[in-house]
């Protein structure tokens, strides 16, 4: 396979550390202007055994040019806005990480329009939470209810809005300082909001998903908790997540999930 890769910030140099041993023979990084040099010196401290598979671009017509089988995002909303649909467009099955962009219904409708014109899937992957399967499931029998909870350490929403009026380094207890919808949620806290999203997406949307935000110098990690009911079923889910050791806004399971996409693209079968 070869693997496009858009973004090679702290999503994606923990990836290329997990890429080891599967059989993706070629790998196309998209990465900002100038940053291909010092990307492809990180790359042989993270994984120097795909150096010699991988190929640094600082153009994206040199990325679409190379026409990769499979591509992921993992560098924030203004990559989705840029490329996503030109993926799609391509023909390509595109895995997006980050879901909230998909909050701007405008940019949601352009992407499942080049993915239906270029016959191509575009792919959300759980990401830090677990059961969007069955928010799907359900979602179709309608009246559903769904409320979600994300809660993190103060200093992952330092240059976040509650930033703004609340200091954050000398919060001594718990803070819910955000309630609102999931498009609310995602369109203030772009960086945060991407379980909300995703919930949103797989089960009742973004208008009628319910999110609370909490800041909790107790708080080890980032924990996600949504409930859920509907005619067919009560599901409570929690998830306490560890941070990833490059952006404490993100929670290491994102990046395993979007490992499981690129094994399922490789494997027999696809969980």
């Amino acid at each position: 396979m070869h693997l496009g890769v858009i973004g090679f910030g702290s999503i994606g140099r923990e990836l290329f550390g997990l890429l080891g041993g599967l059989d993706i023979a070629r790998i196309t990084v998209l990465v900002r202007a100038g940053r291909a040099e010092t990307s492809s010196e990180a790359l042989q401290q993270i994984a120097p055994d795909l150096v010699a598979r991988t190929t640094f671009v600082e153009q994206d017509a040199d990325f679409f040019a190379a026409a990769p089988d499979f591509v992921v995002e993992v560098a924030g909303y203004n990559a989705v806005e840029a490329y996503a649909a030109k993926v799609l467009e391509t023909g390509t099955d595109l895995v997006v990480v980050s879901i909230g962009a998909l909050s701007d219904q405008s940019l949601h409708d352009t992407l499942l329009a080049a993915a239906k014109a270029g016959q191509a899937r575009l792919i959300l992957p759980s990401g830090a939470v677990g059961g969007l399967d069955i928010l799907a499931g359900l979602a179709p029998a309608g009246d559903m209810t769904l409320r979600y909870f994300g809660t993190k350490p103060p200093k992952a929403w330092a240059g976040t809005p509650v930033a703004e009026t609340v200091d954050l380094d000398a919060l001594d207890h718990a803070l819910e300082f955000f309630h609102g919808t999931a498009r609310e949620a995602a369109l203030a806290y772009p960086k945060n909001a991407n379980v909300a999203a995703a919930l949103a997406l797989a089960g009742g949307g973004f208008e009628t998903t319910q999110v609370t935000l909490v800041a909790d110098p107790e708080a080890t990690g980032n924990a996600h908790r949504y409930e859920l009911t509907s005619p067919l079923a009560s599901v409570s889910v929690e998830i306490a997540n560890k941070a990833s050791g490059g952006n404490v806004k993100t929670s290491l399971a994102t990046v395993y999930s979007v490992l499981r996409e690129i094994r399922n693209r490789l494997g027999p079968i696809a969980i």
